[in-house]
């Protein structure tokens, strides 16, 4: 079954991954996962590639050196402390503790994220992948302090964009890239490798305004118990784990969450989605009306 949705241009898209009906259903990925040639020139290694083009993802024991991450660190606090941004609607806080939890659109708000996004390291990397020029279609700061910070719950990003964002395609990459040591205890990137191959339509409509408690605690978009356990037995789970400067690449499909951390040992990191500039968003697929444009963007400028 495909439905459509409609652009501010009267075009029609056809809908792909249908999500957010009345049942859960699995759809096989129609999409490629590595876009760009394996052989096209980049910083990612053709045997890496093949690496992400099946698992899903592409650890980076060190994308960014010591000094530049004590550059984005202090620059991070300095987000995070300000009352100003703690105002912004672009901020996000912890239900309980009302600590800022994420800080959206960074690289529009501080130059010093903006230098990160347009490095080489980073861009370079989601060119190859993607197979095009890209742009931002989503950057945050995340600050996951110890003793007590909430994680976020089993779910594909694609899901969400393409449901409440209007992405159409499969063609989206993510990185985060650590600021502080990724423990084994401290409420780690968990990954289901080989997932993103499989798209897992979730049951239930879209509430409006669904980003205001989204952001906080998932709730729509969620898969079932009986869907994750099939897959979490058919795929098995990866914890990332690594020192301040290494970074995890992972598509947009793949099925990934965090826990809490309980730990006294933060964990923080920033966050860059890269969507190709042939993918760019259309209306929502399965939403009443779109995110705000710091979550899901509709600047579609190639970073340069």
């Amino acid at each position: 079954m495909t439905t459509t949705a409609t652009t501010t241009t009267a075009t029609t898209v056809t809908d792909l991954y249908p999500s957010r009906g009345t049942t859960e259903v699995s759809v096989p990925r129609q999409d490629p996962v590595v876009w760009g040639a394996p052989d096209a020139p980049g910083p990612i290694a053709p045997a890496d590639l093949l690496s992400y083009e099946r698992d899903g993802f592409l650890a980076i024991d060190q994308l960014i050196t010591d000094d530049e991450v004590a550059v984005y660190r202090r620059e991070l606090d300095r987000l995070v402390t300000d009352p100003e941004i703690r105002a912004d609607e672009r901020s996000i806080v912890e239900p309980k503790s009302k600590e800022i939890r994420s800080v959206f659109e960074v690289h529009k708000i501080s130059e010093v994220f903006a230098d990160l996004v347009r490095d080489e390291r980073v861009v370079g990397r989601a060119r190859q992948i993607l197979g095009s020029d890209v742009y931002v279609h989503q950057s945050r700061i995340n600050v996951k302090p110890g003793f007590g910070a909430s994680g976020f719950y089993w779910h594909s990003d694609f899901e969400t964009w393409h449901a409440e964002d209007g992405l159409p395609r499969m063609r989206t990459v993510s990185v985060s890239i650590a600021l502080t040591e990724n423990h084994d205890t401290n409420g780690g990137l968990m990954i289901m490798p080989g997932s993103h191959k499989t798209f897992l339509g979730c049951a239930g409509a879209t509430p409006k305004d669904n980003y205001k408690k989204s952001l906080q605690m998932q709730d729509a978009g969620t898969p079932s118990d009986e869907a994750l356990t099939e897959m979490a037995s058919a795929y098995g789970i990866k914890l990332f784990t690594g020192k301040a400067g290494s970074a995890t690449w992972f598509d947009c499909n793949a099925m990934h969450g965090s826990g809490d951390n309980i730990t006294p040992f933060p964990r923080s990191n920033v966050f860059i989605v890269f969507n190709s500039v042939e993918n760019t968003a259309v209306e929502p697929f399965a939403a009443p009306v779109r995110r705000p444009e710091f979550i899901g963007a509709r600047d579609f400028t190639p970073v340069r």
